[in-house]
């Protein structure tokens, strides 16, 4: 008679992803947005791992959750695998669409200095087709199926490149400018702010009243491309990355009343996958973005 055991089979590949994502970023729901789930759903394929496994990976607290002994020494393993994983999966996609990259970049960035240079862009590597996503968080490149990140950073990262510098000044309509002689009549006007970048206006107003208590009174956006359209319409003064109104700036439709900004330490920048992972038309794409930053 035929011998025919049961052979252990592997945890579910989405439980150990669960895993691996809420150890290596500290929690289930960090986890669930990298993982495009659910807190549950992590929380779940964690609780069914733990069952096949017959110990627990986690340590459930009031304000979150511990690695357990056991989990921790299993991590860095699975964060190599899921690592050399992804990696696999990108030279699949470059294998099979090498003339194809895509970028994921900060929805401002994409709409007020990625767009504009798309002409130029497509002009100097007409034989590359360029797709664009827009995030509010760099993507980790090891997991998801994006090739470059362009995003303002602090520091750029090792295998990044700064594409540009910038600063933070107060722009509105040459009509309102009138309106506006020294930093301290903002206070009587309606004053513009991004949600994202909030601390623009204490940034500025740290160094243009220095010592002074400043609380800008105006809406707030949730999109920067909105609140500098509402700039163009005279509805107040918006405190505005320079890179990124660059162009109305230079048209005349905006103007600096107050004249320089004042610098961030954020810098736009461009990365890729380190080392070789990069393919040669995703390095050409960077160098070209490199060079357009310049205009």
């Amino acid at each position: 008679m035929a011998v025919d055991p049961q052979f252990p089979r592997l945890p579910s590949l989405n439980a150990l992803r669960a895993f691996e994502a809420s150890a290596r970023l500290g929690g289930f729901a960090l986890a669930a947005e990298e993982l495009r789930v659910t807190p549950g759903a992590v929380a779940a394929q964690i609780k069914g791992l733990e069952a096949e496994l017959g110990a627990p990976l986690f340590k459930r607290q009031a304000h979150g959750v511990v690695l357990t002994d056991i989990g921790a020494r299993a991590l860095p393993s699975l964060v190599d695998v899921f690592d050399r994983l992804g990696e696999a999966v990108q030279d699949l996609r470059q294998d099979s669409a090498p003339r194809r990259v895509h970028i994921a970049t900060l929805p401002a960035l994409a709409q007020l200095w990625l767009a504009p240079r798309l002409p130029a862009l497509r002009a100097a590597i007409p034989d590359v087709e360029v797709s664009v996503t827009a995030v509010e968080k760099p993507p980790n490149l090891k997991r998801v199926p994006f090739d470059i990140c362009l995003f303002y950073a602090d520091p750029i990262p090792a295998e990044g490149i700064r594409i540009s510098a910038d600063e933070i000044l107060p722009v509105c309509t040459p009509e309102l400018a009138g309106r506006v002689r020294t930093a301290d009549d903002l206070r009587k006007m309606t004053c513009l702010t991004d949600a994202a970048w909030a601390d623009d206006w204490g940034t500025w107003s740290a160094q243009a009243l220095p010592g002074q208590l400043f609380t800008p009174r105006g809406p707030v956006f949730s999109l920067y491309a909105v609140a500098v359209e509402e700039a163009l319409n005279g509805s107040g003064i918006l405190i505005a990355r320079k890179t990124l109104v660059a162009r109305h700036l230079d048209a005349g439709d905006l103007v600096a009343p107050l004249g320089p900004g004042v610098g961030t330490p954020q810098s736009i920048g461009i990365w890729t996958l380190p080392g070789s992972a990069a393919s040669r038309h995703q390095r050409r794409l960077v160098d070209v973005l490199r060079q357009l930053g310049c205009t």
